[in-house]
């Protein structure tokens, strides 16, 4: 099966699949009404340990340009619409996540 990643802006929540199973949900933090995440279908194209600033412990760079997943440095934003458009996990959660998936990765997001 082909692993690819599910992320519901509306429900706060990045969902791993392989196939049609379900691997596990993550809670996330998503864009705000100024800068909210957008919709489509991209593919996970770098990543990137320790990147600096806010983006946590590690950045998975998207196929969309200066977007991406990735940790945080304030957690308590995890559940809410903050981000520049980024998709924002728990830095434990990021690790996890970037395990299992490789670079060409499916992302599907959506509202």
């Amino acid at each position: 099966m082909v692993r690819w990643i599910d992320v519901s802006v509306s429900q706060h929540q990045l969902k791993l699949f392989d196939g049609n199973r379900l691997i596990k949900a993550y809670p996330i933090a998503v864009g705000k009404i100024l800068s909210p995440t957008p919709s489509g279908t991209y593919t996970i194209i770098n990543k990137q340990h320790n990147p600096g600033g806010p983006f946590g412990v590690l950045w998975m760079g998207l196929s969309k340009p200066h977007y991406g997943i990735h940790g945080t440095n304030n957690p308590a934003s995890i559940g809410k619409n903050v981000s520049h458009g980024c998709i924002r996990m728990f830095n434990h959660d990021v690790l996890e996540l970037s395990s299992r998936v490789p670079i060409g990765t499916g992302v599907f997001i959506h509202t």
